[in-house]
């Protein structure tokens, strides 16, 4: 989980922090609109909206920010939005998901495949490295909930596959279909999570030298700057070290 779990507070430190959050608060209010669109407006009857409105709120989205974008699903202007996953292979041979919400499929698809190319990878077509990756729920804890143990053993009680820890805190990990009832189990031994959402999760990874990872960075940072696009996966790894010089740069 090293290298994974400090990618953020690598992008934090560079200074990108106010632009970073008004993207993430932007591509959360696209999911709770095309979520409530697409079933009961109420976050109880609709599990998809009931995700999207929880991961909003771990992420300090404001409520008026979440009710707006709920009652723009109702209106008759909503847009109508297609999801598109993009999957290609970035620097160094490493296998890159990117899920995307678009209204125009053209613009979109030139897009991603433009950023591939300008930062040295190749988009493929959709299944070309989806089979590197398995589709889970993940649920993050800060590392102050409490020490492995604690966490491994609430993790077992509520059903959930796998958990991984280091400093900065514990993911557990779920089938996708059970994240629901997983964190409901997990916060009420443990209490709010950091973050509870739907990921691809690697089956296997690429490791990464520093050019590599600066390089992968370039490429995420621009594919995560596309207000279409919604999340990106890649199954780097990288060590502490590499990890670290990054962090500093």
């Amino acid at each position: 989980m090293a290298g994974h779990s400090k990618w953020a507070n690598i992008q934090h430190r560079k200074g990108r922090q106010d632009k970073l959050r008004s993207k993430l608060f932007s591509k959360l209010a696209k999911e709770i609109t095309v979520a409530a669109k697409m079933g009961d407006p109420d976050p109880d009857n609709n599990p998809r909206l009931r995700l999207a409105v929880k991961e909003a709120k771990s992420q300090s989205v404001p409520k008026d920010v979440i009710d707006r974008a709920i009652k723009k699903s109702q209106g008759g202007d909503a847009e109508n939005y297609d999801e598109i996953r993009y999957e290609g292979y970035g620097p160094g041979g490493v296998a890159v998901i990117v899920e995307t919400m678009t209204d125009n499929r053209n613009r979109t698809a030139s897009t991603v495949r433009s950023t591939f190319t300008k930062s040295g990878g190749n988009l493929g077509e959709t299944g070309s490295v989806g089979f590197m990756f398995d589709r889970k729920g993940a649920v993050s804890y800060p590392a102050s909930v409490g020490d492995n143990d604690t966490v491994m053993m609430a993790a077992i009680e509520a059903g959930a596959e796998d958990v991984e820890s280091d400093e900065e805190g514990h993911v557990v990990y779920c089938a996708d279909t059970d994240l629901h009832a997983v964190s409901q189990a997990l916060e009420a031994e443990l209490g709010e999570s950091d973050s509870t959402k739907l990921i691809w999760k690697p089956t296997t990874t690429t490791e990464l030298d520093l050019e590599g990872m600066q390089k992968l960075m370039r490429l995420i940072e621009a594919l995560e700057d596309d207000d279409d696009v919604q999340t990106v996966t890649a199954n780097f790894e990288a060590s502490d070290e590499v990890m670290e010089q990054l962090g500093s740069e």
